[in-house]
């Protein structure tokens, strides 16, 4: 399985290091991170699968910084774990309000860290089949309603699907189309939300629990 992807932004150096040799030690990819700038520089250019975020940064951005990791294209559904040295359930709620999922109270150690790690591992790695995407060469049906086609897909994720069927943006499609190996049914639809010459991408919007199990396990057996 490959490692969890793991942003920590924290100026305090000694609890930067702490969280990077916690979270490396369990097998975790982690780029810390002590300037809000850099931060905002890199929130915009790559996704993770867990951002670290202290709520103390100077020059404060780490409140504002929740708010722009939210209106990201790359990780406006990452999961944010606030790091904070303020007390009370005042701070909690604010965190929360902020964009955060989970919330750490200042001072940590090696086990408050490693606990936390792995009760969210989970849920990022289940975030992050979301978004992978896996290749997938096989015939797919599309009904828009007005009119069915024939045409391929070219890879595949939970949230959709990549095709070539000259289908036009703004389409509402159902696609129907079996997964190999497995031999599993797939009926889906979704809406085109971009095309190209080529190829292009629909994103599921309504898809049964069978269907999205089946595509769980795709997904994870790739990823193994």
């Amino acid at each position: 399985m490959a490692s969890l992807k793991i942003l920590v932004v924290d100026d305090d150096r000694t609890d930067s290091e702490l969280m990077t040799e916690v979270f490396t030690s369990l097998q975790a990819e982690v780029r810390p991170v002590a300037d809000s700038d850099e931060a905002i520089a890199l929130i915009n250019q790559e996704r993770f699968d867990g951002i670290f975020l202290d709520l103390e940064m100077p020059s404060s951005q780490g409140r504002g910084l929740a708010s722009l990791i939210r209106g990201s294209s790359w990780n406006r559904t990452t999961p944010i774990i606030a790091v904070t040295s303020r007390e009370g359930k005042q701070s909690m709620q604010e965190a929360f309000a902020n964009g955060a999922n989970f919330f750490l109270q200042k001072p940590m150690d090696r086990q408050k860290l490693g606990n936390l790690f792995r009760s969210v591992r989970g849920g990022m790695l289940e975030q992050r089949r979301r978004y992978i995407r896996v290749p997938l060469q096989t015939e797919v049906l599309f009904d828009t309603g007005s009119r069915q086609l024939r045409g391929v897909s070219w890879n595949i994720s939970m949230g959709g699907l990549q095709v070539e069927a000259g289908l036009r943006r703004g389409d509402v499609v159902r696609v129907q189309f079996s997964l190999p190996v497995s031999g599993a049914a797939i009926d889906a639809v979704g809406t085109v939300v971009w095309a190209a010459a080529e190829r292009q991408g629909i994103q599921f919007t309504r898809i049964s629990a069978e269907s999205e199990q089946s595509i769980r396990q795709l997904v994870a057996e790739v990823e193994a």
